[in-house]
């Protein structure tokens, strides 16, 4: 039983490490869809962003403020557009200051605040690799240690609710 329980342990710890190897490569992936997305919002906005700077100083709010008091429902329509767009690419390049940050506070900022749509595009089209950086190797090993150690405390409690619940006399199997 020793030994399954053991060969279990270094699977687990393999899993980990092989898991946990992916983790910065994620976070790469799903920085660099942020960073598409921020472009692509600011070239679809760029024409708005010169009618701002021509006619209103920069200021993209008169911008659309001015089109949403139109009396015309297509320039009222291109308000909420114009906004929206605006929006987008700001929220995009939030994301990517959030991610100019140290590995781990960029695995927490995805774990926890992580922008959904991106996050499910990442999740949907990534491609796993195994790099051996550094980053990538801590990350794995900190994952296979704490999945061996979860283990081990599992076993470790179950065992104990076993001898809890049917006495001693079946030391023998959890060894």
């Amino acid at each position: 039983m020793k030994l399954i329980k053991d060969y279990l342990k270094l699977i687990i710890f393999a899993l980990g490490i092989l898991i946990g190897v992916q983790v910065p490569n994620f976070i790469d992936q799903y920085a660099k869809r942020v960073s598409a997305h921020y472009i692509e919002a600011k070239m679809n906005f760029s024409g708005y962003q010169q009618t701002a700077d021509k006619h209103f100083g920069g200021n993209v709010e008169a911008l659309w403020t001015h089109y949403g008091s139109s009396p015309d429902t297509v320039f009222k329509d291109d308000a909420k557009n114009i906004k929206q767009i605006y929006k987008r690419q700001q929220a995009f390049f939030a994301e990517l200051k959030e991610l100019d940050a140290s590995v781990f506070r960029k695995i927490f900022h995805v774990i926890f605040f992580a922008d959904n749509e991106i996050l499910t595009e990442t999740l949907t089209e990534f491609s796993y690799t195994v790099p051996l950086n550094h980053e990538a190797i801590i990350c794995g090993l900190l994952l296979g240690i704490t999945l061996s150690l979860m283990f081990e405390l599992a076993v470790f409690t179950l065992g104990k609710l076993y001898l809890a619940a049917f006495g001693k006399r079946t030391v023998g199997l959890l060894r």
